[in-house]
């Protein structure tokens, strides 16, 4: 299993380009932020690497259950949501 090593944001900020030659060797980061981990920074596996199927997601095209304040329609959200 590749190693999984933990950052700090203000770390990760100022080495940036060594920590993308790592993650391009497999190595992985879990990225601290406040004290807790934010989030990580995996690898991709380039055959893996498809958008996943909005038709299982199920807020994808889901019915209305309000009104929008911002005066987008649906179809305007959903191209904010998922790039689509």
């Amino acid at each position: 299993m590749p190693a999984n090593i933990a950052i700090n944001a203000k770390r990760l900020r100022a080495s940036l380009p060594e920590v993308v030659e790592r993650v391009r060797k497999g190595t992985r980061f879990t990225v601290i932020y406040r004290s807790r981990p934010a989030f990580q920074i995996v690898p991709v596996n380039e055959a893996e690497h498809e958008p996943p199927s909005l038709i299982d997601d199920p807020l994808y095209r889901a019915p209305a259950v309000g009104r929008s304040t911002d005066g987008r329609t649906a179809a305007d959200h959903d191209t904010i949501l998922y790039g689509r």
